[in-house]
C-alpha cells in the first residue's frame, strides 16, 4: 500500500489579488508560505520517497516547503529538483545520480503546470465580469469544455495532466512508493477527476483550497483504497 498525497499550492501574489494566473510564474505570498508550512506539518508522517511539481514556482515553492518543514520522518533528508536534461539550459543536472536514502526526488514537469487561461492571464476577474459579462467569465471558468481566448479548457488540461499521472506517478505508487505531487487547482482537479471517477459536470463543481493535502491510499493494483483531506 502507498500513499498519495496531492496540495494545491499555498497562496500566490496573484490570489491574493484575484486575477487570473494559468501560466504567468508568481510566486508565493506570506499567507502561501504559512499554508505551506502547515501542509508539511500535516503530511509529516507520511514516508514521501518521490515527489512530482510543476514548472511554475508557486508550486515549487510549495513542494520544497511541505518537504523541509515538516520534521517527522522527513527530517535530514533533503528534497532535490531533477531537471530535464533536454532543458535548453541544461547544466548538467543529471550527471548526479542522487542517494535516495538521504534524499527525496522531485520532479518539475509540464504536464502539471495549471491551466492555460490564455489572454485572461494577469487580469482581474472581477473586472473582467464587469468587462464581458458576469456569465461568460463564469464559462470561461467552469465549463469543461470552453476555452477561454488563446487558452485551455479543462478537458484540455485533463489531456496533458492525466496521461501523466498514469505513466509516471501512478508507476511508483504501485511499486509502493508514496508521493507528493504539489500541483495546481485545475491540474489537481484532472488527477482526482482520474482518481474519484467523477463525471465533466461533477468535475467542474470541485474546489481545492490552497495549501490543503488530499492524501489517498492506493494499493498495488493502483486502485484507491482511502482518501482524507487534511483540513
Amino acid at each position: 500500500m502507498a500513499t498519495l498525497i496531492l496540495v494545491r499550492h499555498g497562496q500566490s501574489t496573484w490570489n491574493a489579488s484575484n486575477r487570473f494566473t494559468g501560466w504567468v510564474d508568481v510566486p508565493l505570498n506570506h499567507v502561501g508560505r504559512e499554508q505551506a508550512i502547515a501542509a508539511a506539518q500535516k503530511i509529516s508522517v507520511y514516508p514521501v520517497k518521490v515527489a512530482f511539481t510543476s514548472l511554475l514556482m508557486r508550486a515549487m515553492e510549495t513542494a520544497a516547503i511541505c518537504l523541509t518543514e515538516g520534521g517527522g520522518v522527513l527530517s535530514g533528508k533533503s528534497p532535490v529538483f531533477k531537471h530535464d536534461a533536454d532543458d535548453p539550459d541544461w547544466h548538467g543536472w543529471d550527471l548526479y545520480d542522487g542517494d535516495h536514502s538521504q534524499e527525496i526526488p522531485i520532479f518539475p514537469v509540464q504536464a502539471l503546470d495549471e491551466r492555460n487561461y490564455g489572454q485572461l492571464q494577469g487580469f482581474n476577474k472581477e473586472e473582467m465580469a464587469l468587462k464581458v459579462g458576469a456569465e461568460k467569465v463564469h464559462q470561461w471558468r467552469r465549463s469543461y469544455s470552453t476555452r477561454p481566448p488563446g487558452g485551455e479548457s479543462l478537458e484540455d488540461t485533463v489531456a496533458r495532466t492525466v496521461p501523466f499521472f498514469r505513466d509516471r506517478i501512478l508507476t511508483h505508487l504501485m511499486a509502493g512508493e508514496s508521493v507528493l505531487v504539489a500541483a495546481h487547482g485545475n491540474s489537481l482537479r484532472a488527477v482526482i477527476m482520474h482518481l474519484d471517477q467523477l463525471t465533466p459536470d461533477q468535475v467542474v463543481n470541485l474546489e481545492l483550497a490552497t495549501g490543503v493535502p488530499i492524501v489517498y491510499e492506493i494499493d498495488p493494483q493502483g486502485n484507491v483504497t482511502d482518501k482524507t483531506i487534511l483540513t
